[in-house]
Formats: structure tokens, sequence, C-alpha cells
């Protein structure tokens, strides 16, 4: 009995340790990675679809006076795309690893009708699948810039912009998942474990 204890004590101490996400820190971490990713794959996209389009843009530009170039908005879209595809392995991981520390709230289903088990699932499949797409797209992107298209003024092909596109796309919607994993489940959402847990909200208002 007393190796038990002693066995059950740090364990204990742990548990107590945790904060009403169930988690070993205040604040999520996996939410605050999703908008850096998703963040800066726009930003990357939305400059190349600036440089691809800047024989149409050149004389705004220098209407206004501004010192902007084609390949400085190309500079902008590789960098962006390639720090998204650094971001994304950390994202990913965070989401696991919180997924698998977290505490649905029970008896609830999703507007689609799935339980949060389900929801889950299908976000950490997504998540995975979108990964690998931003890091197809970044070695895509990478040899466009250093060996395809080199020496031409637009960087980026047209198949390449569109395909951009429509992964942002595919991303608002892989997001919505993890949207209602927070609004419907109470993934992660102190308030929600708070009540859930018949805590006094009022007693933690300053």
């Amino acid at each position: 009995m007393n190796g038990f204890a002693v066995i059950q004590s740090p364990i204990n101490d742990i548990a107590d340790s945790l904060g009403a996400n169930d988690l070993p820190y205040a604040i999520p971490i996996h939410p605050n990675l999703v908008h850096l990713t998703i963040g800066l794959f726009a930003i990357g996209v939305a400059f190349d679809i600036a440089g691809a389009l800047y024989p149409l843009e050149k004389r705004i530009f220098r209407f206004l006076a501004l010192p902007v170039t084609r390949s400085g908005f190309h500079d902008v879209g590789w960098y962006n795309l390639l720090a998204c595809s650094v971001i994304t392995f950390f994202t990913v991981a965070a989401g696991f690893y919180e997924m698998l520390l977290a505490v649905p709230l029970p008896g609830i289903r999703s507007v689609l009708g799935q339980t949060a088990i389900d929801t889950m699932l299908w976000h950490a499949i997504g998540g995975v699948v979108l990964l690998f797409v931003i890091v197809a797209m970044t070695i895509w992107r990478g040899a466009q810039r250093f060996l395809w298209r080199k020496d031409y003024g637009r960087q980026v092909s047209w198949l390449y912009l569109l395909s951009g596109v429509s992964v942002l796309l595919v991303m608002g919607l892989h997001g919505s998942l993890g949207a209602w994993l927070a609004s419907d489940f109470g993934v992660h959402i102190t308030a929600d474990q708070l009540l859930a847990s018949g805590a006094d909200l009022t007693e933690l208002l300053p």
C-alpha cells in the first residue's frame, strides 16, 4: 500500500496542476498556431498573385509612388510559404497533444450529427493531410523559384496559384471542424469546462 501511495502521489500532483482545459498550461497552443499557419499561407499566395499580376498593377503603384517590384512580391510569397511549412509541423504536433488531453462535453453532437470523437478524428486526419499538402506546395514553389522559372519575371505558374487558392478553401472547411470542437464540444474552452465542472464563474471575476 505504501508503494502504491508513492506512485499515486506524483500522478495526483500532475492532475492538480492541470487547468480547466486539462492542459499543463493555461492557454491552448494549437488554436493560435492554426491562425499562424493559415495567415502565412494566405499571405504567401496573395503576394504571389500580386506578383503574377504585376504588369496590370504597375501603373497604380507608380501613381501612388510605392517603390515595389515584382520580385519583391514573389520574395514575400516564397518566405511566407516556407515559414508556413515549418510552423505547420508544430501546429499539427500541438493539435495531437492537446487532442489526446481533451475532455469534450458529453452527450453532444455537432451540426453534422457527429460525436466529439468522430469530429476529432476527422480533424486530425485532415490536419496531417494539409501538412503534407503544404510541404508539397512549398517544394513546388521552391522548384519554380530556383529551377523552372528562375529566369522568368512571373515566378509562379497559374496552376500553382489556382492550387494555392483551392488549398485555402479546404483550410476553411477543415477549420470548421476545429471550430465545432470548441463551440459545440467545449474542447479547450476554459469557460465551458469550468461550467461543466460546476464551478462558479463569478468567483473568478476581479
